[in-house]
């Protein structure tokens, strides 16, 4: 149950951060939240404080900022972490490795010498499906379970995966620290208000913001990267998960690590996949869009892009059992959400460009 104690919320003005924001001030927690914005608008917050009629306590802060950092901490009581802060688009990864390496895996060691310098127990991580990589190389692994061999095809993936295992040896020498893995899968729509959702800086690195864009009039067409895939249209199949479900689990995260303590002198470490369980192909997606909103999508397809993989199904069975959470809302309640946010926001926090 939510107590006194604060929620620091890292990465919390960013597109899964400020959804969880809300849900956390819904439910009765108190959070802060730390961005230093390089990928996201205070704006975000604002509107949550807006929505929720609430202040949100807000820091621009680096998480390799140290005396930032230690400031947050010092003026709250923290007793959980949700850490969604980081780079995060996998073909940039492949172009500036050391930036992602530097950002990700450096500012998650400070957060966590921070949080054993102030005794703050709990730490959920933002982690990805990307580090499983591709699935389909070992027989039985679609829908993915947890136990899946992990093997990331990106250096934004392999950030993920070294965080994981930081995160495992801190909890295996700490016995305060307790700590919830959660692997996402794709994350779609927004908010069902219309006032908070997904503003990518530059080109969208994923389809629906793509497509929203392309159907707003951002954008020309949509480009479809391979329908060579096996598959039932040929291209790829991801598991679609609403943004609002997947904030959700977050809380069912914490509230797990409530109810659980450390074993044999060791904290406690669990990973969960954050996933549907149920696979559709792109051109679906782009058909349910084009559904939900009455607009038809100019596409072309286009060349295979390099790290995809031909499906990132979860098994979410785990979370299902041991999270008591799943899934409420379908890919038409993401596309309906998602068309309120761009119609009412087609550039997104910002103003239109000059």
């Amino acid at each position: 149950m939510p107590s006194d104690k604060y929620v620091l919320v890292t990465g919390g003005a960013g597109y899964i951060g400020s959804h969880t924001v809300l849900e956390l001030v819904k439910a009765g927690y108190k959070p802060v939240v730390v961005d230093n914005l390089c990928n996201s608008s205070e704006e975000a917050v604002r509107r949550v404080g807006e929505l929720t009629d609430s202040k949100i306590p807000f820091f621009k802060t680096d998480l390799r900022d140290k005396e930032g950092l230690d400031a947050v901490f010092k003026e709250y009581s923290i007793e959980s972490v949700l850490h969604f802060a980081g780079l995060k688009a996998v073909g940039e990864s492949t172009k500036i490795p050391l930036e992602y390496y530097d950002s990700n895996v450096s500012g998650t060691i400070v957060l966590l010498k921070t949080m054993q310098k102030y005794n703050t127990p709990n730490f959920v991580f933002s982690s990805s499906a990307t580090v499983y990589g591709d699935a389909t190389r070992f027989e039985n692994m679609i829908p993915i379970p947890e136990e899946c061999p992990t093997g990331p095809t990106s250096p934004y993936g392999h950030t993920k995966l070294i965080i994981e295992e930081i995160l495992g040896d801190a909890a295996a020498a700490d016995s305060n620290l307790k700590v919830a893995i959660l692997r996402y899968f794709n994350p779609i729509g927004a908010h069902p208000s219309g006032r908070i959702g997904e503003d990518p800086q530059g080109i969208p690195n994923n389809l629906l913001p793509f497509v929203a864009q392309v159907a707003v009039g951002r954008r020309q067409k949509l480009q479809i990267f391979g329908n060579d895939y096996e598959s039932k249209d040929g291209t790829p199949i991801r598991d679609y998960i609403h943004v609002v479900d997947l904030a959700k689990g977050h809380l069912a995260a914490m509230a797990k690590l409530d109810s659980v303590t450390g074993q044999d002198g060791q904290g406690y470490f669990r990973e969960w996949n954050l996933g549907t369980g149920n696979g559709s192909t792109v051109f679906e997606i782009v058909h349910a869009f084009e559904k939900a909103t009455g607009v038809k999508i100019p596409l072309e397809v286009v060349g295979r892009r390099k790290g995809d993989v031909v499906n990132l199904t979860a098994k979410a069975d785990r979370a299902h059992n041991e999270l008591h959470w799943q899934t409420q809302l379908t890919i038409e309640d993401a596309c309906r959400d998602l068309w309120k946010w761009t119609t009412e926001n087609p550039w997104g926090y910002g103003g239109k460009p000059e």
